[in-house]
């Protein structure tokens, strides 16, 4: 099968042409959007990750080119209009699990960054001022975590917390029947707004999550709370969140992903200007620290990724399901 990988960039190639076997594969750095949709005349099957445009009008020009198979990169499946796909008979399948720990042990590596206050420390040696006044932090021990979805990523979370001796309690509406044998206590929404002094967002994104931390989010937690989130950009009202931090009703903000990201992550913008406000205000804000969605980014999930882009794409080549499909016609 011959297949177009779109937003392919240098540190994934060498991983998805190890995997790709007999299947052609062709890149492109270019997103997938109605104006780079021409590229995948010709192909059986493409591939997407998370900045691509698979939206209804997108899969339009996509099936009328004849492409029946959309590989996704990633676990998130928030930029695929799957109800359109499964009108046009196109197939969708995703990346459920590549490796949980990245993720997990990214979240983890802000909090105690930003805890800490890594980055402040290393500017001032740099400026040979050891003063210490300004970097005290506090002991995650003893501290209540609480942890926003309870799927693989988020177990993972919990486990590293609870070895830094954290209280862990958990909100999920499907409850993981392994939380109780870690002594993980589920607890409502609202609950565990007021009673976290950390609380880590492992959920995906749909109509139910988007904009869950909004304005009267914010007001229930702790003035001193730490938000850390690892998962989508849009389960976060980025002004509600500027308006917590400016107005210390929070302590911080520690973000791997931003609601408009798609229009500045996985790009160089080194000679351009950014015109996005509330991105500017976040990078300004002492409060926030900022990663580029780079949270996966770990060989062992890279190739759990492109091993299971082109098993799913195998199983179509075969006739049959993908083994992790989304959409069925």
């Amino acid at each position: 099968m011959q297949v177009l990988i779109y937003s392919s960039l240098p540190y994934e190639r060498p991983f998805l042409e190890k995997e790709a076997g007999q299947h052609g594969i062709t890149h492109t750095d270019q997103r997938l959007s109605l104006q780079s949709v021409y590229l995948a005349k010709g192909f059986e099957a493409i591939s997407i990750f998370t900045a691509d445009d698979a939206s209804g009008v997108v899969l339009d020009e996509l099936s009328k080119m004849g492409i029946r198979y959309i590989a996704l990169r990633s676990a998130g499946y928030d930029h695929v209009d799957l109800d359109k796909a499964k009108k046009l008979g196109i197939h969708i399948a995703n990346v459920p699990d590549y490796s949980p720990y990245s993720v997990a042990e990214h979240a983890a590596t802000m909090l105690m960054a930003f805890n800490r206050k890594i980055a402040q420390s290393r500017l001032l040696l740099q400026l040979q001022d050891y003063r210490l006044d300004t970097l005290t932090g506090f002991d995650i021990h003893g501290k209540t975590i609480g942890i926003l979805g309870t799927g693989k990523i988020g177990m993972a979370f919990a486990r590293i917390m609870q070895g830094f001796g954290g209280h862990v309690f958990a909100c999920d509406p499907v409850q993981n029947p392994k939380a109780s044998s870690l002594q993980i206590t589920y607890i409502p929404f609202d609950e565990l707004l007021l009673q976290s002094d950390i609380i880590s967002i492992h959920c995906p994104l749909h109509e139910h999550t988007k904009h869950l931390f909004s304005y009267d989010a914010f007001s229930k937690m702790k003035p001193d709370s730490i938000l850390i989130n690892t998962a989508r950009g849009g389960i976060v009202h980025t002004e509600a969140l500027l308006h917590a931090l400016e107005n210390n009703h929070i302590g911080g903000a520690c973000l791997d992903v931003y609601e408009l990201e798609k229009n500045i992550f996985f790009q160089d913008l080194r000679d351009k200007t950014i015109n996005d406000t509330m991105y500017a205000r976040l990078l300004s804000n002492k409060k926030v620290l900022i990663t580029g969605h780079q949270g996966f980014l770990t060989k062992e999930a890279l190739t759990g990724i492109a091993h299971t882009t082109f098993q799913n794409i195998a199983s179509w080549e075969g006739g049959a399901a993908a083994v992790h499909e989304l959409s069925i016609s």
